[in-house]
């Protein structure tokens, strides 16, 4: 036989859950205080940091922000005119098949299997005393494909063998999205993509001139790091730049594309 449980009364259970909706509404004024408070320290760390820059550096990174905003607005233009031609109804399979050539051209430009070329800057370097280190080819590349750049070609010349004499490698390398840049072993160069450079280097790089330049020539930035190693950096703006240099995808022995399910 057990113990009779009490019978709440009339207000238990309703004092329960005007306690539970009291304390959820307490948790939620925390949250929103606590959110206030982080976008609020961002704010004023974000503002902090504009109010020491000078006025030419914000005017450039205006212009920056400027340029790439015209740039997103025009391919967003291009994909929906793309977009319009595909679902017009009239010419569908024309349409379709010069959207298709589009996407293969833009795939291999990415892969860099085929030459290119188009506006640009060339970023050379001059580095007598081999001090131009891989991480500062690094932040030069991260620099430009920020600023837009759409292909991007790094020249230099032969490593030096025994002797004196020059290694057949090539000199210039193609950079695609699984480029890296490391030292050589001997400290006089670079490795890009297994490919051993030596000084002078030319980074060429096409997209818009006046952006790509501007974003190395950001106060501390590539230009200023390269000069702050005793070597010399001029970038020139071409209308007309050519990267010749092209990549061999390499074949794949475990990826299989995936067979698309007949239409229903």
């Amino acid at each position: 036989m057990t113990a009779a449980e009490p019978t709440p009364g009339p207000e238990g259970p309703r004092r329960g859950r005007r306690f539970g909706l009291r304390g959820q509404a307490v948790v939620a004024v925390l949250c929103a205080l606590l959110g206030f408070a982080i976008v609020t320290q961002v704010d004023t760390n974000a503002s902090s940091r504009l109010s020491t820059a000078r006025q030419a550096d914000l005017v450039d990174v205006l212009d920056n922000l400027n340029a790439r905003a015209e740039q997103l607005r025009t391919q967003i233009a291009a994909e929906q005119s793309a977009l319009r031609d595909l679902t017009s109804g009239t010419d569908q399979t024309q349409a379709a098949l010069t959207e298709a050539r589009h996407q293969l051209q833009t795939l291999q430009i990415l892969a860099g299997t085929i030459p290119v070329t188009g506006p640009g800057i060339i970023l050379a370097i001059d580095d007598p005393t081999h001090a131009v280190t891989a991480d500062v080819f690094v932040d030069a590349i991260q620099e430009l494909r920020d600023a837009g750049a759409e292909a991007i070609e790094i020249r230099g010349a032969p490593p030096a063998a025994a002797g004196g004499r020059a290694t057949p490698a090539p000199t210039a390398v193609r950079l695609v999205a699984s480029s890296y840049v490391v030292d050589s072993p001997d400290g006089r160069g670079v490795v890009v993509d297994g490919v051993g450079l030596a000084p002078p280097y030319d980074l060429l790089a096409i997209g818009d001139p006046e952006t790509l330049d501007r974003a190395l020539a950001i106060p501390g930035g590539v230009l200023d790091t390269i000069k702050g190693k005793n070597a010399t950096a001029t970038v020139s703006r071409h209308a007309n730049l050519e990267i010749t240099a092209v990549r061999t995808p390499a074949p794949t022995a475990n990826i299989h594309p995936v067979a698309s399910a007949p239409p229903g």
